[in-house]
């Protein structure tokens, strides 16, 4: 199986990945992550650090050689170069501790009370640092090892934001491909140049009102074969397991395939995808109200799902809190953060996405090289055309 942990705090030295069970034969180069490093990174809306500080680069510390895995676990390091600034706040040196560096005003929305609760500290920033999306880079590192995989398969993902703040795109009548390219120019990775405009507009008066804004964005992947994933176990699934990526996201308090919950709403005549066979294309279907998954696995349509991304919880008009050391009412702390992370978001929805489909063709494809794993997925898509 393909699985990783990642290490590191927001301001810390570095934030480390390591992933284990990458076949041999994947060619991979920093450049190739360091481009979804900088999608991740860049959209209107992010915060000073990531926009003018943090020019994230990954150094491949093991599991490569001359462009290409070994089978061998691979870690992955990006550095934070906003270090030099918090050497003495982040010290490992029980000498360096300082109150004026002790945060104590927990902010609603966030981790800070249930983890200082939890885990007996005296200083939210113990909290904070670790739970930061700033972690995502980490994780965007890792699901670009596991996107170049995919790739030696067919499969593609693509990303698009579709509302941010109640400002909903209309996408009629696009193309995947086609909403993909345009949110890709877009600053807030949306397709529709109307409601790109009045989402800036929204942001730009967040900002100025010291408040946040959240969104929904739309993950698809195509090319995956019918079979991903099984209905055996309920571990097992390939939606749940993706649900439980997306919803790991920081900020993230949702996510649906396809129509959701609007599928509720309608009779089953209505909505379940009808099923068609010709000998050239196999078994189809003309609808995907599945979001291109059933009983758990893949049916052969477009995986689709949309993520809810909340109002981030650092506001810079703070909300009431207590102090956790002497009760007091008082605001909760003015932390830097962003005033609108969706579009960033989507670019982490795309790499938790690929980390999960990468376990789910290592599992059923198998092999300890890419080599292995094409030959016996190639076997797979014969044995469909033929069944």
């Amino acid at each position: 199986m393909i699985r990783y942990l990642t290490a590191g705090e927001s301001h810390g030295k570095c934030l480390t990945a390591i992933v284990e069970g990458v076949p041999a034969g994947l060619k991979i180069t920093e450049d190739f992550i360091n481009h979804q490093l900088s999608r991740r990174q860049y959209s209107f809306g992010r915060g000073e650090r990531l926009q003018y500080i943090e020019k994230d680069k990954v150094r491949i510390a093991s599991g490569v050689r001359w462009g290409e895995t070994l089978g061998s676990p691979i870690a992955l390091v990006v550095e934070n170069k906003d270090w030099e600034n918090w050497e003495k706040i982040m010290s490992l040196s029980e000498a360096d501790r300082s109150e004026k560096f002790r945060l104590v005003r927990p902010r609603p929305g966030h981790a800070d009370l249930a983890g200082v609760l939890k885990f007996d500290r005296r200083d939210t920033r113990d909290i904070l640092e670790r739970a930061s999306a700033r972690e995502t880079a980490a994780r965007t590192a890792v699901g670009t090892v596991c996107r170049r995989l995919l790739e030696e398969f067919g499969i593609k993902i693509y990303s698009y934001v579709t509302e941010i703040g109640g400002i909903v795109a209309h996408l009629k009548g696009l193309s995947v491909e086609a909403a993909f390219e345009l949110a890709e120019k877009s600053p807030v990775r949306c397709p529709d140049k109307h409601a790109e405009e009045k989402i800036v507009d929204a942001i730009k008066k967040a900002k100025d009102e010291g408040d946040t804004l959240g969104g929904i964005y739309t993950v698809i992947v195509t090319g995956c074969p019918p079979g991903l994933g099984s209905h055996t176990q309920w571990d097992l699934k390939l939606d749940a397991l993706l649900a439980q990526a997306i919803v790991s996201i920081q900020a993230h308090k949702g996510v649906e395939f396809n129509h959701g919950f609007e599928m509720t709403r309608k009779r089953g005549s209505d909505l379940h995808d009808e099923i068609f066979h010709d000998a050239a294309r196999g078994f189809y279907r003309k609808t995907n109200n599945a979001g291109g998954v059933e009983g758990g696995m893949t049916n052969g349509e477009p995986i689709v799902l949309q993520a809810a991304v909340k109002p981030l919880a650092s506001l810079r008009k703070p909300l009431k809190s207590v102090n956790i050391l002497t009760k007091e009412e008082m605001s909760a702390e003015i932390v830097r953060s962003d005033v609108c992370p969706v579009a960033s978001a989507a670019i982490v929805g795309e790499a938790v996405a690929a980390t999960v489909l990468a376990n789910a063709v290592k599992e059923k494809f198998g092999g300890d090289s890419v080599h292995e794993m094409k030959d016996n997925h190639a076997r797979y898509l014969d044995h469909l055309r033929n069944f």
